[in-house]
């Protein structure tokens, strides 16, 4: 069995659906008439303007309807505000970018629940975690499609099908698990005192009071990563309590856990579209930084982003994310048995 298939982007019109037709027809088939199978994607965060319009979800759905297939498509939420902090928030935000039912043509839910409290443990027994917290999606579900939007990412390096399991199945806890090894450090002389920190932080960890500098409390802080990300001064800078490549070996551990559980009827596809710097999580202007290339499709997550980061080049994140030690992902994932 193939363990990966490429179907380039065709044309110039978009969005590219037969593209993602032809690498549909690529899959052996793992569902049967009558599973229910969620597809895990981000369609955005509100005001982000790099996420994948939902006529590939529909698309995808379509496919699964056509062999008889119950789809459904679902993410969970997210540690910081905006809009997908609660599931109402993020209902909203998904149907204002055009993932609907009536659309898509099948239901759109949050799957950790109306608070964030569906959730479930799995063991691990790695070194970070001896077990992960996720959505509780899976008595109720067959299969799983992993369709995620491959685009960069200021702590990861890219965000892909691992990424888009871990962090996207993850509760807001275990997603806080991930986090807590970084928090943001202030360079005053880029500083404008804006307030856009203190604004955007859910934990309210950030302060200020003039004419002083923002106040970081890092026993409030969860690691989220927003006023990092949403400094408009690029005043502020990831500082690790510990080695980077724990974040990547925690990503990996979430990850393989859920992969353990649903392995044997899922399926991976990586949308190279769209390519930004940072990932969909961030409201504003994201650079593209690619060109459209297509679709990776295939049965392992790994195997996909590897194969997809071949595509692209990592030159092209490297070259605004530098210093990250994003090949660990790949070498621990193969260390815990994740990539076999």
């Amino acid at each position: 069995m193939t363990d990966f298939f490429f179907e380039p982007a065709q044309g110039n019109k978009k969005p590219y659906i037969g593209s993602l037709k032809n690498l549909l027809r690529k899959f052996r088939y793992p569902f049967v008439p009558g599973d229910r199978v969620g597809i895990k994607l981000h369609w955005g965060e509100r005001g982000n303007r790099g996420y994948l319009p939902p006529d590939y979800a529909r698309e995808i759905a379509a496919w699964l309807i056509a062999h008889k297939a119950k789809p459904f498509i679902f993410d969970t939420t997210v540690l910081y505000s905006g809009g997908r902090r609660t599931a109402g928030e993020s209902l909203k935000t998904a149907a204002a970018h055009g993932y609907t039912p009536e659309f898509l043509g099948c239901p759109v839910i949050i799957a950790d629940g109306a608070d964030g409290r569906d959730v479930v443990s799995f063991p691990a027994s790695y070194k970070h975690f001896k077990t992960v917290q996720v959505a509780d999606v899976f008595d109720s579900t067959q299969g799983f499609v992993i369709f995620s939007h491959f685009k960069g990412h200021m702590v990861s390096l890219f965000g892909g099908a691992i990424k888009n399991i871990s962090m996207g199945f993850a509760s807001r806890a275990q997603k806080q698990r991930m986090h807590s090894d970084y928090h943001p450090v202030l360079s005053p002389k880029k500083c404008t005192r804006c307030g856009v920190c203190v604004e955007i932080c859910p934990t309210k960890a950030a302060s200020i009071q003039e004419p002083d500098y923002p106040q970081y409390d890092l026993n409030k802080c969860i690691g989220c990563a927003q006023c990092i990300a949403m400094c408009p001064e690029l005043a502020l800078q990831i500082f690790w309590n510990s080695d980077m490549t724990v974040f990547q070996e925690k990503l990996v551990e979430t990850a393989a856990a859920v992969w353990n559980k649903i392995q044997e009827k899922s399926i991976v596809i990586n949308s190279l579209l769209n390519i930004t710097v940072e990932c969909d999580c961030l409201p504003g202007i994201n650079p593209v930084i690619s060109n459209d290339l297509g679709f990776v499709g295939g049965y392992q997550p790994v195997t996909v982003d590897e194969e997809s980061l071949k595509i692209t080049g990592a030159d092209i994140f490297e070259k605004v994310h530098p210093g990250i030690p994003w090949k660990r992902q790949f070498s621990y994932a193969r260390e815990i048995g994740f990539a076999d």
